[in-house]
């Protein structure tokens, strides 16, 4: 296993005490390590929130962009260099809510990227208003008499349209949701990982999630069957967690471009750039 302080970044994280997306952070980074997947091998991509930040917070590449776009940028990434593992890492108001589509035809699409979604129903950064995943019922700030919009299901949706990996996990579960991690960067293919992250500031589901979880594996279901996972997807009196449906039958976006174009796109050799590379890209830029 890889030396975890190999992932260290030198910028401490300034999420609140108690946040759900430090469990998130300790399982990426025990994933890596235990895979040994070397950090210059690795490019995160975000987009906009409390959970977005996560590319500074580990030392990786990474990219921190606009609201919504983490997975595109992923995809690009991909593809200009299929030998990367590429992750993108944001919020459920980031990628269930104003970057949706862009997850749907990645997931059909059956990009070789691996999606984690720190989903704490609420938009934190702003101050908690609703998001795609808030509760009917729920209390924000934009809806003060409780939400009359039903939440989206994003496991549901995902596995509809034909993702080939779908699980969730919970950040007060590390050592599960690392597992969970892990087996979404060995899988060829798109993959979900959706992580319920406590916001302990707007909406803290500590003591909901805690006592609905229960770990769907160990209760002997078949992820190779689609609609157990959609059923599972849809149980509201518990909280299923784990791996709820993987599929590996299925090429990849990158296998069938090379095949109909003949051949793999060139790629430069993955490495530490130089101090004189360095410093030519940051010229560029200034």
């Amino acid at each position: 296993m890889m030396d975890l302080k190999l992932l260290e970044s030198d910028v401490r994280p300034d999420w609140c005490p108690g946040c759900g997306d430090f469990g998130a952070l300790s399982a990426v980074k025990n994933a890596l390590a235990s895979l040994d997947i070397e950090p210059h091998k690795v490019v995160i991509s975000s987009g906009i929130g409390c959970s977005s930040n996560f590319p500074g917070y580990i030392r990786t590449y990474g990219h921190h962009g606009l609201h919504g776009r983490a997975v595109p940028v992923a995809i690009g990434v991909k593809i200009a260099n299929p030998e990367l593992t590429v992750l993108a890492i944001a919020g459920d108001g980031d990628e269930y809510g104003i970057g949706f589509n862009h997850v749907v035809h990645a997931a059909r699409r059956n990009h070789d990227i691996k999606l984690l979604v720190l989903n704490n129903e609420i938009y934190g950064l702003t101050t908690g208003q609703l998001s795609p995943t808030s509760k009917l019922g729920q209390k924000t700030k934009t809806t003060p008499f409780g939400s009359s919009i039903y939440p989206l299901n994003p496991l549901s949706t995902l596995l509809g349209v034909g993702a080939t990996f779908v699980a969730r996990g919970f950040s007060g579960q590390v050592k599960q949701l690392s597992e969970l991690i892990q087996a979404a960067i060995k899988h060829r293919g798109f993959a979900l990982v959706d992580i319920l992250s406590p916001c302990v500031t707007w909406h803290d589901i500590y003591d909901e999630v805690r006592s609905k979880m229960y770990d769907l594996n160990k209760e002997g279901h078949d992820t190779s069957n689609l609609h157990a996972a959609i059923d599972r997807s849809h149980e509201t009196d518990r909280i299923p967690l784990g791996l709820f449906y993987q599929r590996e039958d299925v090429p990849t976006f990158d296998e069938m471009l090379h095949e109909n174009t003949g051949g793999h796109i060139p790629v430069r050799e993955v490495r530490h750039l130089n101090d004189e590379e360095r410093k030519a890209i940051i010229d560029f830029f200034s």
